[in-house]
């Protein structure tokens, strides 16, 4: 009777947390439709453009960790509104005719709404799914790659149509329906509060420690590849339209390896399947440098698959490496990520200004390269929280 009710209650977890992380990853990309037209109202610089940006990625990234200790005590249900609400209303305050300081403002505010909903959404997954968490974990990480897709190329079609402000007023009455949607939906309580106490074993902090490196790299990489591809594909001689078709490709891949790479987790483990993608993701890098166009844009799903598909693993790995407080964990590991995403560029960039392109994306694959022989060192911390799952179990 138990295992009855659970499953529904797994199953409206399940959706409200994918809900919720589609719609904010989906707000969040959105932002780069309209950065040239802040350029051109506004009269910023590019330097400008990207403190602009860094207003919103960088409170993201930032209120990850306060975030979650603040709304520890509140309802999953309560968590996921709130999240939505905030980052809904700080585009409602972007959209008003107020000026650029406004604009800053709403960005700020709608930064701090979806730093909430990593933590909190990973976390309602967790308790609801305990131990069989690793699976949901990755569709969850599968759904944000679904706004991703869907939400910023909506807005690229309206914003000639309509003007930017009514578009962000659209989007924000997207983000009330889903926020009824979550009342509806989300559960007021967590299913099980002790089982990812069970599904992770406390030994941990080395073994989280290289994991969120693990994933620090991993994000690393990817930023750096995305950063010369458009460059990579102009130098094989393709156009503006080749670019687009190319970015399409990888990300199509990388949604499907999201979607999947948390079951070959299951299936070959940990260290297994991250070494296979990590070392198919540098090969698959190293080779886009040395082929013709038409051979690069064969490839780009398949290294999209890889590139992208490790992160899935990583997520479902959290639980069991959290020395027992998981929300924080994946708080920190978010940080973490996100973090990375913002920096690493940047580095790659210098790298390439002081070599060149090729060096640039080797530096990239180097990366993934160097994730190889760090997770064999998570083997042993890894093995010890199965050990002591059983014993719990046992």
């Amino acid at each position: 009777m138990n295992s009855k009710k659970r499953c529904p209650r797994q199953k409206r977890s399940l959706v409200s947390a994918c809900l919720t992380h589609a719609l904010h990853d989906g707000y969040t990309d959105s932002l780069y439709a309209f950065l040239p037209v802040w350029q051109a109202q506004f009269g910023l610089s590019y330097a400008a453009l990207a403190v602009v940006r860094a207003l919103y990625s960088g409170t993201l990234g930032g209120f990850q960790i306060p975030a979650e200790r603040a709304l520890r005590g509140l309802s999953p249900r309560a968590a996921l509104m709130l999240s939505t609400v905030l980052a809904t209303t700080g585009l409602l305050i972007m959209a008003l005719p107020l000026g650029f300081a406004c604009l800053c403002v709403g960005l700020v505010v709608a930064g701090i709404g979806s730093s909430i909903q990593h933590p909190c959404g990973s976390m309602l997954i967790t308790d609801s799914y305990g131990k069989t968490s690793r699976r949901p974990l990755g569709i969850y990480n599968f759904s944000g790659d679904l706004g991703k897709a869907s939400l910023p190329a909506l807005v690229a079609v309206l914003v000639p149509i309509l003007a930017w402000r009514p578009v962000l007023g659209l989007m924000a009455v997207l983000g009330v329906a889903v926020a009824f949607a979550l009342a509806a939906l989300a559960p007021t309580t967590a299913v099980t509060r002790n089982a990812p106490q069970e599904a992770a074993c406390g030994h941990g902090r080395g073994g989280f420690g290289i994991l969120t490196a693990i994933g620090a790299l991993d994000t690393a990489t990817r930023m750096g590849y995305l950063l010369f591809l458009p460059f990579l594909i102009h130098g094989q001689g393709g156009d503006s339209s080749k670019v687009g078709i190319a970015l399409a490709l990888l990300f199509m891949g990388g949604a499907f390896g999201k979607a999947t790479c948390g079951w070959l987790g299951e299936r070959l483990g940990v260290t297994g399947s991250v070494m296979m993608t990590e070392a198919a993701t540098a090969l698959l890098i190293a080779v886009t440098l040395f082929t013709p166009l038409t051979p690069t844009l064969i490839l780009l799903p398949l290294l999209g698959i890889v590139l992208n598909g490790t992160s899935s693993v990583l997520y479902g790995t959290v639980p069991e490496l959290s020395d027992g407080d998981t929300s924080r964990a994946f708080a920190v590991f978010y940080t973490s990520v996100i973090g990375s995403g913002g920096i690493a560029p940047i580095l790659y960039g210098v790298v390439a200004d002081h070599s060149n392109q090729t060096i640039g994306v080797l530096a990239s694959a180097v990366t993934a390269a160097l994730i190889v022989p760090l997770v064999l060192t998570l083997r042993s911390h890894l093995r010890s929280s199965t050990v002591i799952s059983c014993k719990k179990s046992a």
